[in-house]
């Protein structure tokens, strides 16, 4: 799994886990204190859904936390020749049909975004590739072949997804 992140990612990471430790964390703490002081705690639903969340919580917060202790910031070059980390890509399939996407680090990527992780197969597929090559997608329901129309440091005004 890669370590690159883009600054913005990074950002996004650290106020969820600041987010988590210090609103919803204390709030649920609040929550499991106040149920268990009602008595039996075998019947108390407030309680047991409590304790669950804040195990959910707990989780959450060790993984973003070792995570973020790994993760590396990287800006895509200002005027990419090649595909590379962050850059904005946009291709061609042989249908036509057009897509853009930035690909990012695992840990940030959104499809509904148009950010992908670089560790994915389109993304492996795309890294490294120039403008007007043609690339295979290996996909289990068959390669798709695509050809690259458009590398950039940001996205392309109307981008398709």
């Amino acid at each position: 799994m890669t370590n690159l992140i883009t600054p913005e990612g990074l950002k996004k990471l650290e106020a969820e886990f600041h987010y988590l430790w210090r609103v919803e964390r204390p709030k649920i703490v609040q929550g499991v204190s106040d149920a268990a002081a009602e008595g039996d705690r075998s019947e108390n639903a407030e309680y047991i859904y409590g304790k669950k969340r804040l195990r959910e919580i707990d989780r959450k917060l060790k993984h973003l936390g070792s995570r973020l202790k790994l993760l590396k910031p990287a800006t895509p070059p200002a005027n990419p020749q090649m595909v590379s980390f962050g850059c904005w890509v946009t291709y061609e399939d042989e249908d036509g049909n057009e897509r853009c996407y930035q690909l990012v680090g695992p840990d940030e990527f959104d499809v509904s975004q148009g950010r992908i992780s670089i560790d994915s197969p389109v993304g492996q597929a795309l890294l490294q590739k120039k403008l007007d090559d043609e690339v295979v997608i290996r996909r289990p329901n068959g390669d798709l072949t695509v050809y690259i129309t458009d590398i950039g440091a940001t996205r392309p005004a109307g981008a398709p997804r």
